[in-house]
């Protein structure tokens, strides 16, 4: 349970403000952020908020879902990009499956992902919904 608690903690920038991570020297922009940047190897980088709004690239249907997330099948899975280069993969929902489609522009908002372990510990992260 600790461990959960730890990550959750070091993830919160990113997690609860859409929070990415420029570098100063070339500019490039990661979500999440690195330690060193994969374009110039600088080691500098600044706090920037993300948009809440962007575009579905690509999606796929789980109908058969992995453990923990099987009360929720069949769920959509798409790369979403907020901004040039910054993409990310996120459930797509309160859109049927049958209406999803690519090019789509959608809205980034924070929700409850899943229940993690016996204790119940509450998971929240990044779903979209058609903007």
């Amino acid at each position: 349970m600790g461990g959960i608690t730890a990550r959750n903690w070091r993830e919160t920038p990113y997690r609860y403000r859409l929070e990415a991570k420029k570098c100063t020297n070339c500019g490039k922009v990661f979500f999440p952020g690195r330690l060193v940047c994969d374009g110039c190897h600088n080691r500098k980088f600044e706090a920037i908020n993300l948009p809440d709004h962007g575009e579905l690239l690509t999606f796929t249907v789980i109908r058969v879902a992995p453990e923990g997330f099987s009360d929720q099948a069949p769920y959509a899975i798409g790369i979403v990009e907020l901004m040039k280069g910054v993409r990310f993969t996120t459930q797509i929902v309160d859109i049927p499956l049958d209406d999803i489609a690519i090019g789509m522009p959608v809205k980034v908002e924070f929700r409850k992902i899943r229940d993690d372990g016996h204790a119940g510990i509450h998971c929240y992260g990044y779903k979209c919904v058609p903007a």
